[in-house]
C-alpha cells in the first residue's frame, strides 16, 4: 500500500467530539491514546482553560498536553512489561493487513502510534478496536473492571515529509523526555518508512 501525506484536494472526512478528527483514504496518522487516570482533573481543566483559538496556540496546547502526559500521573500500569506487552501485541496484530505501522511507543500511561490506513474511517475504527481489546485483556490480568483508556484519542494527519520525520523523532525521544528506564517502555520504528513502500 502506498500512503500519502495530507492532500488539500482529496476528500476528507471530518468528525468532532471534544477534538476534531480528519481522515483521508491512504493517510498516515500520528495517534495518541491515554489511560483514563493519566491526567488529574485539575491538569485537564487547566489545559482546557488555556487552550488558545489560533492554530499556532493549539500546537502549544498540544505540546503542553503531551508534556503533562510525560509526568506519568495515574497508576501507570503500562510500566509493567507484562501488561505493556498486551498493548504491543494488539498494535502488531493487524500490521500489514488492516493498517501499516510506521512506529509506536508504549509509555507507562499513554501510547503514541504512527500508522497508515487505506480507507477513510479506518483509523478511528481501528483505534477503538486497539483500546477495547487491550483494555479487556489488561483489566482481566489485574482483576479490575471499568474504563482503562480515556474515551477519545488525539490524532493528526501527517502533512509532509518533515512532519513524518518529526513524529518519528518524537516517538524515539519520548521515553527520554519522560526520563524512563529502558524496561519502562516499548519502542518500535519501522526500518523502511511506509511512505516509501
Amino acid at each position: 500500500m502506498r500512503y500519502h501525506f495530507f492532500d488539500t484536494e482529496a476528500a476528507t472526512t471530518t468528525s468532532m467530539a471534544h477534538l476534531p478528527h480528519w481522515e483521508q483514504a491512504g493517510g498516515c496518522y500520528f495517534i495518541t491514546f491515554r489511560t483514563a487516570d493519566s491526567l488529574p482533573l485539575g491538569a485537564c481543566k487547566a489545559l482546557a482553560e488555556n487552550q488558545p483559538r489560533i492554530e499556532r496556540g493549539q500546537r502549544r496546547t498540544s505540546r503542553a498536553w503531551h508534556d503533562a502526559l510525560d509526568t506519568c500521573h495515574g497508576a501507570c500500569l503500562l510500566r509493567s512489561p507484562g501488561l505493556r506487552s498486551h498493548v504491543v501485541e494488539t498494535l502488531q496484530h493487524g500490521d500489514g493487513a488492516r493498517y501499516d505501522l510506521e512506529g509506536f511507543v508504549v509509555m507507562p500511561n499513554h501510547v503514541h502510534v504512527l500508522a497508515g490506513f487505506a480507507q477513510s474511517g479506518a483509523m478511528q475504527r481501528q483505534c477503538r478496536n486497539w483500546k477495547h481489546y487491550s483494555a479487556s485483556v489488561i483489566n482481566r490480568a489485574v482483576g479490575r473492571r471499568g474504563c482503562f483508556w480515556q474515551w477519545e484519542s488525539y490524532d493528526h494527519l501527517v502533512r509532509d515529509p518533515v512532519s513524518l520525520l518529526r513524529f518519528r523523532e518524537y516517538l524515539a525521544g519520548n521515553p527520554r523526555q519522560a526520563q524512563l528506564r529502558p524496561d519502562e517502555y516499548t519502542l518500535y520504528l519501522r526500518p523502511t518508512s511506509i511512505m516509501e513502500l
